[in-house]
């Protein structure tokens, strides 16, 4: 597997933990990427991790930064997102966590997190592409770059989370 220096923190999960008011789809199992998304010319959606990233600076600071902070550091109760080396998103969740209870192994832990519970008030309430747009911000955000490659559910999992 391919480590990544990623705080990815994903704040994909927590960028999104303030923001939202759309209501959570009715599937609180469905995986991150269900089913095939049409192609980016016909969505506008990102076509690689360059445009995910600048998608997701704004998606992060219109959803997660009253939260979790403009930079990541955490605040108001969450957690850093950016940060590894400092504590952000530790494998295991933190004693009496409200939201996870699961491990950060990979990107694709944090995304299943995201997509599952945050925001908060409206788990699941943003689009497939928003979510790992955020999470592409985080990555960038904490160093990590991935090119020409478009971070999708193919790619997540192969992108181990570095620990001490």
């Amino acid at each position: 597997m391919k480590t990544i220096l990623v705080l990815l923190p994903v704040a994909l999960a927590s960028a999104v933990a303030c923001g939202g008011s759309t209501p959570a789809p009715t599937s609180a199992t469905a995986p991150v990427a269900s089913s095939p998304a049409p192609a980016a010319a016909e969505t506008g959606a990102p076509a690689n991790f360059s445009e995910q990233v600048a998608a997701g600076q704004q998606v992060y600071s219109e959803k997660c930064a009253g939260c979790h902070g403009n930079s990541g550091e955490g605040s108001k109760g969450a957690p850093a997102l950016v940060g590894l080396d400092k504590g952000a998103l530790p494998l295991d969740p933190p004693a009496g966590a409200q939201y996870r209870k699961t491990q950060f192994k990979t990107v694709a832990d944090i995304a299943d997190f995201a997509v599952h519970n945050m925001p908060p008030k409206a788990p699941g309430s943003l689009s497939e592409d928003q979510y790992w747009s955020i999470l592409a911000f985080d990555l960038k955000a904490n160093g990590i770059d991935l090119g020409d490659k478009k971070l999708d559910a193919a790619l997540a999992p192969t992108l181990e989370v570095p620990r001490k």
